[in-house]
This record gives C-alpha cells, structure tokens and sequence, in this order.
C-alpha cells in the first residue's frame, strides 16, 4: 500500500518500480470506478467477470455501462467523485479524464488503487492478459510500455491455443481422481508433476487433446497399481 508521508509518490514518479506479481480473488469484493467513459468501461467488465461488485461514480455513462446497470450487475452513482466514496472499498480505479480528480482518488484510496495511464499515482498495475478457460498469462513491463506487453500476450496466445484450457479442465478431474487412488503422497506429487510436465505440453501441440487425455489416464492407473 501506499505511505502518507510528504513527498512521497505524488511529487514525483519513482523510477522503475519493483512490482510484486500476484492474482487476487475478488469475488463479492466491492470495487469503485469513478468515471463512466470507455476507458472506465474497459476496466469494469473484467472486474465484472471475476465476481467483484461494483460501484460506478460517473455524473454521465457509456450505453454499455448503461446496460449493465439495468441488469443491477453495477450500481451507478450519477454525480461526481466525493471524499468518502471509497469507503470499504477493496479496489479502486480512478479513470476519469481529470487529472486533479484522478489524483484526488489516488489520495484517498486506503486500499489497492490504480490510476489509468498514471503508473506513479498508482500501487498496482493491471498487466495484459491471456485467458484460455482456467489458464491465466499475464505480462507486465512495469509500466514501461503497455504496447509491448500487448504484443508479448499476443505472441504468447498463437502458443498457448483453446487445446490448453480444455486439457487444464480434464487435469482438474484426474488430480481429484489421483488424491483418492494414490495415498503415498511422494508417488501422488511424482504423478501429477509428469501430466503437466514439459514432455507432455509438447505432446499436447504435437498430439492433440484427445491422445493426451488418454495418456494421462494411463499414467494414473500405472501410477495406482506401482
């Protein structure tokens, strides 16, 4: 989090700061966007998509954002940003197109906050993802350059095809099923280390879904019975 201390990250923007990488459960937290324009609009959906519930302070909406608050999905506070809106929040996002106001946000934000397109005003980023099913890839640069990031993930998706997700959704039974069938826990990691083992992720582009769901079966029964 962020130190109230004078001169700190408002007077001037550090330089390359050391991010610490992680994924954060949001589901039923609550999150505050202030401001309702596409920007505002890009970054509420895939809060939206991870369960968190969201407040919207804009004086004025996008038509997609619209829909979303009649489908009681967001709640839309129509005025502008006031100090106390952040109140319990868990995350915040400042994306209006005011720089006062978005450093304002900045300043009160007692939790996780990012300000769109200001890396110093913020003490996390939103790096470019890939998703495929279960599968997450991000890639950050620390804010140095988003377009680089962007083409890194898209790189990373001709790679990583639709293939993985189904496979990741195949895995989550067999280790169910392996937990149960093998109780020596040394041969129980052993196994579930070579189903996701590098041999097997060249297997599965070489060899497709099928062939590898079915060796990873046999490797669970061979497992069971040694």
């Amino acid at each position: 989090m962020k130190r109230r201390q004078s001169g700190s990250l408002y007077s001037h923007a550090p330089i390359h700061p050391v991010y610490y990488p992680l994924f954060v459960n949001l589901s039923k937290k609550k999150a505050v966007v202030v401001g309702g324009g596409k920007v505002a609009e890009r970054k509420i959906f895939p809060l939206l998509k991870a369960g968190a519930h969201i407040t919207v302070i804009s004086p004025e909406i996008t038509k997609k954002i619209g829909v979303a608050k009649q489908k009681k999905t967001v709640t839309h506070i129509a005025r502008q940003y006031r100090n106390g809106d952040l109140k319990n929040a868990f995350l915040v996002i400042a994306a209006t197109d005011s720089p006062v106001v978005n450093e304002q946000v900045s300043r009160d934000a007692p939790c996780l906050v990012n300000v769109v397109d200001t890396p110093h005003l913020c003490n996390f980023i939103v790096p470019s993802t890939m998703n495929r099913g279960p599968l997450n890839i991000a890639v950050s640069t620390s804010g140095i350059s988003p377009a680089l990031s962007r083409s890194i993930r898209k790189e990373l998706e001709k790679v990583y095809g639709s293939e993985f997700s189904q496979y990741l959704q195949s895995l989550r039974k067999i280790r169910q099923d392996a937990i149960g069938m093998i109780p020596d826990k040394r041969k129980r990691t052993e196994f579930l280390k070579c189903i996701a083992s590098e041999k097997m992720i060249r297997n599965l582009r070489d060899r497709g879904l099928h062939e590898m769901k079915k060796t990873a079966r046999d490797l669970l029964k061979k497992a069971k019975t040694s």
